[in-house]
């Protein structure tokens, strides 16, 4: 017989956010909206990693279409709490996307800055389509106009790890999001 799940205590966080129930049930939900938006049609996934890795397999087994997967990789925190503000690219696509449809996924939507550049490589690429999904929506930072097709939760301004967010490369495995201890939220 299965032992019952244990309630985890996270001493890092100054609170829960998001719960793990909460994240399951919104993600399946994003995943019958984004099929009912593309009926049938094959879509190209392309995640922004590292901090969408998470949401983007649990949202992928969520999708019934013939998926292809693509991952980019940005930079724009570095170690901090606040974007840098000049996101780059670390590791650019590989797959061809054009005349495909594209579904781009990113664990936040936070200045806009990332997923604005982002787009615009994907869109010089010709693709027949592109869709924004995000995890979080914190609009209080918007620096850059953007607004995202599918969001799974709008979020205060507040600094959140868990579920592929991090904290210069921590916190990312916890099952819910929340807000980290400004203590923590130093490096050492």
């Amino acid at each position: 017989m299965p032992s019952p799940r244990r309630v985890r205590a996270f001493p890092e966080l100054e609170s829960v956010l998001i719960s793990e129930t909460a994240i399951r049930r919104r993600v399946r939900r994003l995943g019958r909206e984004i099929m009912a938006a593309y009926g049938d049609e094959p879509i190209t996934v392309i995640a922004i990693i590292n901090g969408a890795i998470l949401f983007t397999a649990d949202l992928l087994r969520e999708i019934d279409n013939p998926v292809r997967l693509d991952c980019i990789r940005i930079s724009s925190y570095r170690n901090a709490t606040k974007s840098s503000g000049r996101p780059r690219v670390v590791q650019a696509l590989t797959l061809d996307i054009k005349d495909r449809h594209v579904l781009l996924l990113d664990d936040i939507l936070d200045t806009g800055r990332t997923l604005s550049l982002v787009s615009q490589l994907i869109l010089k690429k010709r693709p027949a389509s592109l869709r924004v999904c995000v995890l979080l929506d914190k609009k209080g930072r918007r620096e850059v106009p953007f607004d995202a097709d599918y969001v799974g939760f709008s979020i205060p301004n507040k600094f959140v790890v868990g579920y592929g967010l991090d904290f210069a490369e921590r916190y990312r495995n916890l099952p819910c999001i929340g807000v980290l201890k400004p203590e923590r939220q130093v490096l050492g």
